[in-house]
């Protein structure tokens, strides 16, 4: 009787298994590859194995595939393919090939009137990201991004600089730089730019639109008489 009841006490502790360093515990003795990677945050698309003594391979855990976690060694389960990048300096670990901006804005708890920059070698331009561009993270090197507060830039409106401090202007703003009035509903008014970042480097502008901003960048807004 004692025997058995020591086995019950046993059966109450926690069950104690590591996902990708991080250890974990649970009172389930199974738990399957989807609940696994759900623990961890790991996107369910991303292959996710548990490490077997060598010489035998380690085990791909599907997502539909039960792991008993009562056997006698602590069950260690990792993924092979995974992405190294930083956010200001701190590092982070992404299991997919691409990420948008804004997932980065969000790991990185940035500050929402924050720039975000993805840092370049030196000699060339830093990179400004946007919260809807997306990033390759599986280009050689480990991709650095960064934050900071936004610089005030020049822009070249109809050959006049003008001080700017958001990275985007619309339609009606380039207008009223220019002197006009969008509103007019005597003028019809056009405008061009040139010089643009990677985003929208030339092209023409329609009202209700915006574009991204880089300094220097060029603008030209003309009006004709409406009759």
């Amino acid at each position: 009787m004692e025997n058995k009841g020591a086995e019950a006490q046993k059966l109450k502790q926690p069950l104690e298994f590591i996902i990708e360093g991080e250890k974990f515990e649970t009172f389930d003795q199974y738990k399957t590859g989807a609940e696994l990677k759900q623990l961890k945050g790991i996107p369910l698309e991303t292959e996710l194995y548990l490490s077997v003594a060598k010489p035998y391979e380690d085990e791909l855990i599907e997502n539909d595939k039960s792991v008993n976690l009562a056997r006698p060694d602590k069950e260690y389960f990792f993924v092979k393919k995974k992405l190294h990048f930083t956010i200001n300096k701190e590092p982070f670990v992404w299991y997919k090939q691409f990420i948008r901006g804004m997932q980065v804005r969000e790991l990185g708890k940035i500050n929402p009137n924050d720039d975000l920059y993805l840092d370049l070698p030196e000699g060339y331009e830093d990179d400004f990201i946007t919260d809807d561009e997306i990033i390759d993270l599986a280009r050689p090197g480990k991709e650095n991004f960064f934050s900071k507060k936004p610089d005030t830039l020049i822009i070249i409106v109809n050959g006049r600089d003008k001080s700017w401090e958001k990275r985007t202007i619309t339609f009606e703003e380039v207008v009223a730089l220019a002197g006009g009035n969008s509103n007019d509903g005597n003028k019809a008014y056009t405008v061009t730019y040139v010089k643009g970042p990677k985003q929208n480097p030339k092209g023409e502008m329609a009202k209700g639109d915006y574009v991204y901003v880089t300094n220097k960048m060029i603008f030209n807004a003309t009006a004709t008489d409406k009759s």
